[in-house]
């Protein structure tokens, strides 16, 4: 079974759609890995945060994008949130972000 990519929002699938497109490339490259071979994908490619919460990790030479993903029922994965990464350390705001994000959806996800 193949895996599916959801976004949280269409502002969001718009944001990413935004990226430099470098980080766009790295992007699409690997999302299709992981429709194929699941969310995790390991170092340095994809990061567990926790509590059921993944980190995409997107580097090219216009800089460095994060993006927040958890999983679903039936083979989903749903994008929650992406930043341009500025600093060594994830901001605060961005990672509460996805948090909140997820346990909605998972809530949602929850009562099908």
């Amino acid at each position: 079974m193949e895996w599916k990519i959801i976004f949280y929002n269409e502002a969001l699938q718009y944001e990413i759609l935004n990226l430099p497109v470098g980080i766009q490339a790295r992007y699409i490259h690997l999302t299709q890995r992981m429709l194929k071979y699941g969310p995790d994908l390991g170092m340095p490619h994809t990061c567990a945060m926790g509590e059921g919460l993944f980190e995409l990790r997107l580097k090219s030479k216009e800089g460095i994008a994060r993006l927040f993903y958890c999983t679903l029922s039936d083979y989903n994965i749903m994008i929650l949130n992406v930043f341009i990464k500025k600093s060594q350390k994830t901001p605060l705001k961005e990672l509460k972000t996805a948090r909140l994000r997820m346990r909605e959806v998972k809530k949602h996800d929850d009562t099908r």
